[in-house]
């Protein structure tokens, strides 16, 4: 692309934070409309990036997450070489996530302080916590020149969406989409303090399909033993357990054709506000202030314990109240609300 910058950007290692670095990724593009945005990614991360319209190129980073493995951070980087970028920006704030741009020789390289880095990071930015309190505004801040301070309006992601794609998943897991749906995502990849409880699914999923509603549980397979354990409690034909049945593509497309999915703070969380589909997103450990789904169709259920967010992967009191005392009748009424009826009154659902 002439006349543009060209963008090397090294991707994060998370779903959601992926997701969200398109806010990012539309910054740039939209400053420099001719740009070209590349992302140095894992490869689980390309169905993702091929949603979205602003990145040009994924270059594969094949290598286990966290390890060092700097024989191949070094041939991509020399590989890179020939592409002659402008300028890297590194949104991981670790060592080895700097080293590909320094090897492809890219004259500016910005990022955080972080892991000893300098030589690496030749644009080091600093940030104020108390401004930057958002992951996503972090990462819109690198994407601003070195003498900007004020965060420009920030454009939520928006993952474009195949519909050819969800008619052949659907054919193939003989699904039917004609039925009202409302997909439940039970899984958090950070860990078990993010997670409702699945006796709550379980009983929500009860709740939904009793007035007729469809509901899918997706998921990834590590999450597939969630989605059994659901089904299992419910005994339901109408609730569907798919988690390990589908790509994370097939996930986006599916996600995209139900109106509301009940999550817990976890990376399908964002792929669901990104395509537009109504978020009910229940927060434990971690916290709505700092890493909220990104659309203005969200119900937040967040109990603010004196104990919360604690951040950690496993809750350290244990007695898990952040979570467990979310109720079952309060999410089955925001769904409610979200539909638009009141079929459910008849179950003695209370609204919120």
């Amino acid at each position: 692309m002439s006349g543009g910058i060209k963008w090397l950007v090294v991707g994060p290692s998370w779903v959601g934070d992926m997701v969200m670095a398109q806010s990012l990724f539309k910054l740039l593009v939209s400053r420099e409309p001719n740009s070209q945005v590349d992302v140095v990614a894992p490869i689980w991360s390309i169905s993702i990036l091929d949603r979205m319209s602003e990145v040009d190129d994924v270059m594969e980073l094949n290598v286990v997450h966290g390890h060092l493995a700097l024989s191949a951070r070094w041939a991509l980087g020399q590989r890179l070489r020939e592409k002659r970028y402008d300028r890297a920006i590194i949104l991981p704030r670790s060592l080895k996530a700097s080293l590909v741009p320094f090897f492809a020789t890219i004259p500016v390289r910005t990022g955080y302080r972080g892991e000893w880095r300098y030589g690496l990071i030749n644009d080091m930015r600093s940030f104020d916590a108390n401004i930057l309190n958002q992951t996503i505004k972090k990462m819109v801040f690198l994407g601003l020149g070195s003498d900007e301070e004020n965060l420009p309006l920030i454009s939520n992601p928006t993952l474009n969406v195949d519909k050819k794609n969800l008619d052949l998943v659907a054919r193939r897991l003989r699904l039917n989409p004609s039925i009202e749906t409302v997909a439940l995502i039970p899984g958090a990849e950070y860990g078990p303090a993010k997670q409702w409880p699945v006796e709550k699914y379980a009983e929500l999923a009860s709740r939904l399909v009793s007035v007729g509603l469809q509901v899918w549980v997706l998921g990834s397979e590590k999450e597939r033993q969630l989605g059994d354990a659901i089904v299992a409690m419910i005994k339901n034909h109408n609730v569907i357990n798919l988690c390990g049945k589908t790509s994370l593509e097939d996930v986006v497309d599916l996600i995209a054709s139900v109106k509301v999915a009940v999550t817990n703070d976890s990376g399908l969380m964002h792929v669901a506000a990104a395509v537009n589909t109504h978020v009910i997103a229940l927060y434990g450990s971690s916290s709505p202030a700092l890493t909220p789904p990104l659309t203005e169709k969200k119900d937040i259920f967040y109990l603010d314990l004196e104990c919360s967010p604690c951040f950690r992967r496993e809750c350290p009191l244990d007695h898990f109240k952040c979570m467990n005392d979310i109720g079952v009748e309060e999410i089955c009424s925001a769904v409610v609300t979200v539909l638009g009826g009141t079929r459910m009154e008849a179950d003695n659902t209370h609204e919120r």
